[in-house]
Formats: structure tokens, C-alpha cells, sequence
């Protein structure tokens, strides 16, 4: 009788498991220009962001006195300057 308890118990919960929807993983927004703010991200952090954005050879991080990450990249062939904010948004320059 336990055996039978246990088993729809954890049936249910696999269930209830299954059925929670999907969550899509998100690329950081692209802006026309990054919001100020108290950015806590490091420079290691930062480029790991712009990296997983599709920017390569991302370098001269500096972090400005309104709080972004100011650089330049490489997207598509074309070398760019890109800026990222406290949230993690992404723009061109």
C-alpha cells in the first residue's frame, strides 16, 4: 500500500514538473545609447557579455563616470565601438 501511495506521489510531482512552460534564453537588448547607472559588472564580465552577443576581439574596456563599459569590437567584419550598461544592455556607437 505504501509502494502505491509513493508511486502516484511521485507521479504527481513528475507531472506538475513537465507541465511548467519553457523559458527562452535572452541576448542582452541592443539600445541606441546605454542607460547610466551603478554598474557592477567587471571588466572580465563585461567583455564575457559582449562575447556572447557575437562581438569578437573586444577590447579598451573602460567603465565611464556615468557607469558603462566603453570599448571596441569586431561584429561581422566591421569594427565597431560598443558601450554596455548596468542592465547588461548592449549598444553601437
Amino acid at each position: 500500500m505504501r509502494f502505491i501511495v509513493l508511486l502516484i506521489s511521485v507521479m504527481a510531482v513528475g507531472t506538475q514538473v513537465t507541465s511548467l512552460p519553457a523559458f527562452a534564453q535572452t541576448q542582452p537588448a541592443q539600445t541606441a545609447s546605454p542607460q547610466p547607472g551603478a554598474n557592477s559588472f567587471t571588466e572580465g564580465e563585461a567583455k564575457s557579455r559582449l562575447e556572447k552577443a557575437g562581438y569578437s576581439n573586444v577590447d579598451g574596456l573602460k567603465k565611464d563616470d556615468q557607469g558603462i563599459w566603453r570599448g571596441t569590437a569586431s561584429k561581422n567584419g566591421k569594427a565597431v565601438k560598443v558601450g554596455l550598461d548596468y542592465k547588461g544592455n548592449i549598444s553601437e556607437n
